[in-house]
Parts: C-alpha cells; sequence; structure tokens
C-alpha cells in the first residue's frame, strides 16, 4: 500500500507541492522507484520536491546507520540518511568532526554531498565534496554502483553538487578531521561601514580557519554594509573546559506568526539592537560549537517566524578581489527594493571545487534571508542576479527558489557539460526534481 499523498516544502516553505514520500531504511531497494532522494528537506527551495510529471520522492532518514569508523585513520562510512546532527554526538569526543559544517546540523550525508557543502572555512577547507573518498548510488539507468575519484571520475564530479540527480546517494565514506576539542575560541568585532567590515573580514579569514560577518541589510548611506565579524578555530585542551560540549535541547515556534510579524520595521529593529548589543570592545574567548556553526539551530521550526507565505533564501558567489562596488550595488538594491534581510552573511570563498556544478568560486558569497512576497521577491532576485551575472558570479542552488532558468544559463557555462553527463548515466531521465525542471532540463 503507497503512502497517502501529502504537502511537501523546503524549508523556506516556498514552493508546496503534494507528492507521495516513501520512508525506507532499505535506500538500495526502495530507490528502485523513487525519481528523487529526500533526506531533512532542509533545502530552502524547491530541491527536494519532485518534478510535476516525476514520481515519489524518497525519504533517507531512517536509514541512517554508520557502517566502519577507523579510530586511526577517521575514516567514516554510513548510509546517507545519517544526519550531522547525529555525527555531532558521536565523534567530536572521540576527537573527529566533519572537516565542512553548513549552517545548520539537521542535514544528511547524502543531502551534502548533493549540495556540495560549504562552510565558515572554504578558505582553507573547501566543500564537503574534498572530503568525500567514495560513494555508492543507483544511477537513472538502475544499476548500483560504487564509485571514486579514480573509478568513475566524471560521475564522481557531477555528483558533488548534482542536487541529488546523477543518482540516488545510498552510502557516503568520509575523510573526517581531526580535533583537538570541539569548543571554538572565537573572537568577534563590530565594524561601522563595508570597507571596514570587508577589511576585517579579509583579516579574520587569514589568521583564522573559520570566519564570516554578519550584516545589516538595513543601514543606509555611511552605515552601508556595518556589521559584525566573527572568526574562530577550535580551541586546545588547556584553553577548553574539561567535558566535551553537549549539544543543547532547543526551543520552539509552536505556530506560524501573523505574516507582518518579520517585515520591513521588525527587521529594522532587530537588526539595530543585534549590532548595538555586541558593544563596540573585540570579543574573544571559548564558546560552545553549536552557537558559533549552527546559530539558527536554537530555535526549533524558526522558519514559522516567517508565517505561511514563508522565505526564500538567495546566495551568490562573486569573484570580488579589491574592487567593492558590486557588493554596494547589491546591497542597494536590496535596501531599494525592500529586500531587509534579518539573516544575511557573508563569508571568503577559496578555490572552485571539484564538483561539476559546485557552487563556491575564489571571491565573497553574501546569503540573504527574505520574507517571500510574491511579484516584490521575484523583481527582486531578478535584479540581483543581474548584477551578479554582471560580476561572474553565479547562485547556489540549494538556496534558491525563483531564478529565472535564461538568467541561470547566463551565469552557469558548466550546465551543458554536467547535463551531458547526466544524460549518460540517466538517459530516460527517471530522476528529476522541481529544481531540475525549473532551471536545469534543457530547455523543450
Amino acid at each position: 500500500m503507497n503512502p497517502p499523498i501529502k504537502e511537501l516544502c523546503g524549508w523556506g516553505r516556498h514552493p508546496v507541492v503534494r507528492a507521495e514520500e516513501r520512508e525506507a531504511e532499505d535506500l538500495e531497494g526502495a530507490s528502485a522507484n523513487a525519481s528523487l532522494s529526500r533526506g531533512l528537506g532542509r533545502s530552502y527551495g524547491d530541491a527536494s520536491l519532485p518534478a510535476e510529471s516525476g514520481g515519489p520522492v524518497l525519504g533517507t532518514r531512517r536509514a541512517d546507520r554508520i557502517l566502519s569508523f577507523d579510530p586511526e585513520t577517521g575514516v567514516l562510512r554510513a548510509e546517507a540518511g545519517l544526519s550531522l546532527r547525529a555525527l555531532n554526538e558521536i565523534f567530536p569526543a572521540r576527537g573527529w568532526a566533519t572537516p565542512v559544517s553548513p549552517g545548520t546540523q539537521y542535514v544528511t550525508l547524502g543531502g551534502m554531498v548533493a549540495s556540495d557543502v560549504h562552510g565558515k572555512n572554504h578558505h582553507v577547507a573547501g566543500c564537503f565534496g574534498e572530503h568525500v573518498r567514495a560513494l555508492r548510488l543507483r544511477v537513472g539507468d538502475g544499476r548500483v554502483l560504487e564509485i571514486d575519484g579514480a573509478s568513475e571520475p566524471d560521475l564522481f564530479r557531477a555528483t558533488l553538487g548534482g542536487m541529488g540527480l546523477t543518482g540516488h546517494i545510498l552510502e557516503v565514506e568520509l575523510q573526517l578531521e581531526r580535533i583537538p576539542t570541539f569548543w571554538i575560541w572565537r573572537r568577534s568585532e563590530r565594524v561601522r561601514d563595508l570597507d571596514e567590515l570587508i577589511a576585517s573580514l579579509r583579516s579574520a579569514s587569514a589568521r583564522s580557519p573559520f570566519a564570516a560577518a554578519w550584516l545589516d541589510t538595513t543601514a543606509r548611506r555611511t552605515s552601508l554594509g556595518r556589521g559584525i565579524v566573527t572568526s574562530g578555530r577550535y580551541a586546545e585542551p588547556h584553553e577548553a573546559p574539561v567535558a566535551p560540549p553537549r549539544l543543547h535541547e532547543r526551543v520552539a515556534i509552536p505556530f506560524d506568526l501573523p505574516g507582518w510579524f518579520v517585515g520591513p520595521w521588525s527587521i529594522r529593529l532587530f537588526n539595530l539592537l543585534y549590532f548595538r548589543a555586541h558593544g563596540a570592545r573585540v570579543r574573544e574567548g571559548v564558546v560552545h560549537p553549536q552557537p558559533f556553526f549552527y546559530p539558527l539551530d536554537a530555535v526549533q521550526h524558526w522558519n514559522r517566524l516567517y508565517g505561511r507565505r514563508g522565505m526564500v533564501q538567495y546566495q551568490c558567489v562573486v569573484p570580488v578581489r579589491d574592487d567593492l562596488a558590486i557588493f554596494r550595488r547589491l546591497l542597494e538594491v536590496v535596501g531599494r527594493m525592500g529586500g531587509a534581510s534579518p539573516v544575511s552573511v557573508i563569508k571568503d570563498c577559496g578555490a572552485v571545487g571539484r564538483g561539476t556544478l559546485s557552487f563556491p568560486m575564489p571571491g565573497m558569497t553574501l546569503a540573504l534571508d527574505l520574507p517571500y512576497r510574491p511579484h516584490r521577491t521575484e523583481a527582486l532576485i531578478d535584479a540581483l542576479n543581474e548584477l551578479v551575472i554582471e560580476a561572474g558570479g553565479r547562485i547556489y542552488l540549494t538556496k534558491d527558489a525563483l531564478t529565472r532558468r535564461e538568467d541561470f544559463v547566463r551565469m552557469e557555462p558548466r550546465l551543458a557539460r554536467w547535463n551531458e553527463l547526466r544524460r549518460k548515466w540517466d538517459p530516460e531521465r527517471r530522476l528529476t526534481s522541481a529544481l531540475s525542471q525549473r532551471l536545469l532540463d534543457p530547455a523543450p
């Protein structure tokens, strides 16, 4: 008996589709009749949603077994549904951690591969895919393959950042990073404008493995780009508490708030209070890893703050060097078009990843959380994308919900090669998603 049709959405809660999701512990068997694998649904837009003509999606969260681990080398083999939260509960106390961590720990290993996630340390560690040793996946033609960068290099690279469309990821073999403790030595400072923010961020990236900056998108004129720059590293044993940090339970938003709750006035007030609360002095000291890596995880169902209309996240990367004009223009467009964001982050990016469609490139990335307002939000994304295309940048597919196909084709010269590889392994295009239908599939 098939499970009932239900409403599915990404973390941004836009769009929403009615579809069939089949949960399974045996991914190899269940993947034969699914059009897409879906982990914890934390991609923001439509990446984990089925296409209109697609079959059921396969929920992987129950397939979360650790298959092997070498405590000497840190090589982990696990099913694709293992969450980063579970990994963080088990391995840091043993001296190992994931070498790359995104902004939430409620993601699966399979999702981290499909998105080729990056973190605050991309400038030194690269994307998650740089640390993946091997994959087991069912490709679109039905075969189950064990692949790595030597046996099937093209398929392996196309799967890293391939949004789950080159095959159902069944197992992941990953090289963990040895760490002294899981506590974080953090440094943060408040800066007055964009010039100061970029200079401080570059300095932080040069001295620390983890660095990022929050900025106030409601600030104008001489305060444009003001924010808080945070950097850090794993604390040494003599700097940290003896006991390893315990992962905290979270408070929850129990219901959808009214749509006006997160609006221009409340975002402006929140940003002002957050900026001033830091104070003028530099802060340094040991902190818990959870608020450092995953600040939003402290509030369960925080996406309900945006109401039933939901939100979209927009993330772009541009090859910034010494000219900051592109970031000024991006922030000015956000301000002019009413795109105030309470969670806005700039990070340094390092080298291009080995994934065929991996997101980062040398430069800087800007991420915005935007309340979804029909027509207004689409117009803002169109305007931002035009600037990104002019600058030679691109967007992050895992965050996207509104980019137009013609704009994505202009910013992504690698798409034709990726589609060529996808056709080789899935000639009948059995693996599809709402994202691929909107952006990636060749135009009809």
